[in-house]
């Protein structure tokens, strides 16, 4: 039974969060192609081995050594301090052994931030930051280390991971679109001026280009909003697991901790539901409470 704790095992909050990783390809599959173009056009390369060669870079992103290498520094996270590294090491030792897990599997990160938080990404990879390692109890603490294991072992992070990669054309995109809009606008103001011919078309060309970024903004939005809302499955299945390796009490404490600084409430408005990450702490710890009164739920 124990062997079976530190599995990793699909679960109903990882399938849900394919749903936005599904919704992301259509669009990361035209910026794909937009940015192939010109590629495609000085060399022979086919779209479609264009297509695979950015899918196989993105299975590096699960290759432990780069998680630690490249997104380590992208997330702006470092390695522990001498004096953090005494507060989290011996935490993490006992998550790991409460799910017979060597501690090395998985690989601990500190993010410098004045907000409480923590998350895990990649396929190895947790991030804390220095907020919760220096504020935090280490009851707490450590009650917050075993969720994000929990998206670990529930797989979580591997659809938010390929989410984040498949946007990575379509955020190349709309930040490229705005700026030559913004070229187009000011060529348009200093050369159209004695030319209504080039005004116009300095318009017309900030118009086409403002839609093309529009389509790639409200993609990325439209993603994240049902990243949002799928994702409340996922904490919700990281707060059980995290219950059943025994540090239930633990973690509703540190969402205690997280109401009591004025975070983590309920959201007003749908706009603001929609923009929510994470379900309101007061719920997660009323299901936390619940779960530790009747385990077998």
């Amino acid at each position: 039974m124990r062997a079976h704790r530190g599995a990793r095992q699909v679960d109903r909050g990882a399938i849900w969060a394919f749903a936005p990783v599904i919704a992301m390809v259509p669009f990361s599959l035209l910026a794909l192609f937009v940015i192939w173009l010109p590629i495609g056009w000085a060399t022979t390369l086919s779209y479609w081995w264009f297509v695979l060669a950015f899918l196989v870079a993105g299975l590096g992103l699960f290759v432990r050594p780069i998680q630690v290498l490249v997104l380590t520094p992208l997330l702006g996270a470092r390695r522990p301090t001498a004096a953090e590294a005494a507060i989290i090491e011996p935490l993490w030792d006992r998550i790991a052994r409460a799910n017979d897990l060597p501690p090395s599997r998985f690989v601990v990160r500190v993010l410098p931030s004045d907000e409480l938080n923590a998350f895990a990404c990649g396929g190895h990879l947790v991030v804390v930051t220095t907020y919760a390692v220096d504020e935090l109890s280490q009851g707490q603490l450590r009650g917050v280390l075993a969720h994000e294991l929990s998206h670990h072992l529930g797989l979580h992070t591997v659809s938010i991971t390929i989410g984040h990669w498949l946007s990575a054309p379509v955020v190349l995109l709309a930040r490229v679109g705005f700026f030559l809009e913004n070229v187009a606008h000011a060529t348009a103001g200093s050369f159209g001026r004695g030319s209504p011919l080039i005004s116009a078309l300095g318009n017309v060309v900030a118009f086409v280009v403002n839609g093309f970024s529009w389509v790639f903004t409200a993609a990325l939005r439209g993603s994240d909003a049902l990243a949002n809302l799928v994702g409340h499955s996922s904490e919700y299945e990281a707060d059980r697991r995290a219950v059943r390796m025994g540090f239930g009490r633990e973690l509703a404490s540190a969402l205690r901790q997280l109401l009591a600084g004025g975070s983590g409430g309920r959201p007003i408005g749908w706009r603001a539901r929609l923009g929510a990450s994470h379900p309101p702490a007061r719920t997660r710890v009323a299901r936390i409470e619940a779960l530790m009164r009747h385990p077998a739920r």
